[in-house]
């Protein structure tokens, strides 16, 4: 829960920002927050989060979403990074804690360490995000969408239902694990990849724009035909960065 205090890491800021940026956020300051923990820090270095919270455009006093928390890694910098006067709600599908215990407890953990945080569960196609968001960024999940236990339309209703949680003008980031060109959502269940022309299928359907595409995590030498968890990818995958903008 540290409040920046300084100018670090300046990032472009868009035609209509949602709130006035007197500075840029110091999202050094997020990463050297005391709450965060060793475990986290150690990933650090792949995940490279001031970058991705400098592509979102995360800044202090927001209220954001986190889409499928996880363990918490994404929350944890969110919460440090708007401050005390922001909130992140930090989103758990209830279909993945019934399946692993440990999503709640994790989640649970979170929610009682940041005053900031608040935990929020529900179906996984329709979050309910209890006020209007300006910005969600969900990383390594929006595959999730597509596996077969889940029916068949629960990728569109969670788009719907995510561009529905944000204030117009508010924006929506994308990390995930890039399938080959052209084969769609087909490989979420066997690879845990999904095709980036899929993610923006999917999303413009929604109703967002896209505004906005990073190499942050490209991996050129990734062949993209090995499962996610393969010891010899795992860590190294190529994925896609997208930022999509709610008109407003």
């Amino acid at each position: 829960m540290i409040r920046p205090l300084a100018l670090a890491l300046l990032l472009a800021v868009s035609a209509t920002p949602l709130v006035a940026k007197d500075a840029a956020p110091n999202y050094a300051a997020a990463l050297a927050d005391p709450a965060r923990p060793a475990a986290d820090r150690d990933r650090d270095a792949a995940r490279k989060p001031a970058e991705l919270l400098a592509f979102a455009e995360i800044a202090p006093g927001e209220r954001v979403g986190d889409f499928v928390m996880g363990g918490g890694y994404v929350t944890r910098l969110l919460a440090a990074a708007v401050g005390p006067t922001g909130t992140v709600y930090a989103f758990q599908p209830a279909e993945f804690i019934q399946f692993k215990a440990q999503y709640g407890t994790d989640q649970a953990a979170v929610d009682a360490a940041y005053a900031n945080v608040d935990a929020v569960a529900g179906p996984f196609a329709a979050p309910a995000f209890p006020a209007p968001l300006d910005a969600i960024i969900t990383v390594q999940n929006f595959h999730d969408l597509y596996l077969k236990p889940f029916p068949e339309g629960t990728g569109d209703k969670a788009s719907a239902a995510l561009f529905a949680a944000l204030k117009p003008g508010g924006t929506l980031v994308i990390v995930d694990h890039s399938a080959a060109d052209g084969t769609g959502t087909t490989l979420a269940d066997s690879l845990h990849r999904i095709d980036k022309a899929a993610v923006v299928a999917a999303l413009t359907k929604a109703g967002f724009k896209l505004e906005a595409e990073s190499d942050l995590y490209r991996r050129a030498d990734d062949p993209r035909t090995a499962n996610v968890f393969d010891p010899a990818i795992r860590g190294k995958t190529d994925q896609f960065a997208l930022r999509f903008r709610k008109p407003g």
